[in-house]
C-alpha cells in the first residue's frame, strides 16, 4: 500500500524571475520553468521578472508567502557577485531552511558543470507554510532543479509540510 507522501499531486507554482536585463519575452530559463511544471500536470499562478534589488525581491516573496501557490521558485541571484540578493533576502523570510535542496542541488551541478557548479548558493526553504527554491537562472539549472528534485519530490514535500 502507498503511503500518503507517495501520492501524485498537482499543485500551484509562483515563479520569480530576477534579472536586470531580461523581460517576459526574452526569458528562456522562465519559459522552460512553465513547460517542465505545466507537463508535469502543475499550474503556473504567478510569473513574474524583477530586477535585482533586495527590497523588490523581499515584497515580491512576501507575496507570494501569502498567495494560492505552495510552492515558489525564484530563479537568479544565487551567485556569488555584488547583485546576487536573491538568496540573502529569501534565507531572511525562511522559517525553515532545507540544506539538503543546495547540496544535492551542487552535487548534480558538478556533475553537469564542473567546478562552477560549486558557486552556486542555491537553497530551499520554508516560509508561511510554503516550499522557496531559490535556482540560478540557467535553463540548465532550472532544468537540473526541477527534474531532478522538485518535480519528483513535491508530493512528499507538501505532504510533510500538511502535517506539522
Amino acid at each position: 500500500m502507498s503511503h500518503p507522501r507517495d501520492q501524485q499531486v498537482e499543485t500551484c507554482f509562483a515563479l520569480l524571475v530576477t534579472s536586470d536585463s531580461r523581460t517576459l519575452e526574452t526569458d528562456e530559463t522562465g519559459k522552460l520553468a512553465v513547460e517542465l511544471i505545466e507537463a508535469a500536470g502543475h499550474n503556473v499562478t504567478k510569473r513574474d521578472i524583477k530586477p535585482n534589488k533586495p527590497e523588490v525581491i523581499k515584497k515580491w516573496l512576501k507575496t507570494a508567502i501569502t498567495g494560492e501557490a505552495p510552492v515558489i521558485i525564484t530563479s537568479g541571484g544565487t551567485g556569488i557577485g555584488s547583485v546576487d540578493v536573491t538568496v540573502d533576502v529569501a534565507r531572511s523570510l525562511f522559517d525553515k531552511e532545507l540544506p539538503g535542496f543546495g547540496e544535492q542541488f551542487r552535487r548534480l551541478s558538478y556533475d553537469e558543470v564542473g567546478v562552477a557548479g560549486l558557486m552556486s548558493r542555491a537553497t530551499a526553504g520554508v516560509a508561511g507554510r510554503k516550499l522557496i527554491f531559490c535556482l540560478p537562472g540557467s535553463r540548465g539549472a532550472m532544468r537540473t532543479a526541477l527534474e531532478e528534485i522538485i518535480l519528483p519530490g513535491v508530493g512528499h514535500m507538501l505532504w510533510e509540510l500538511k502535517r506539522r
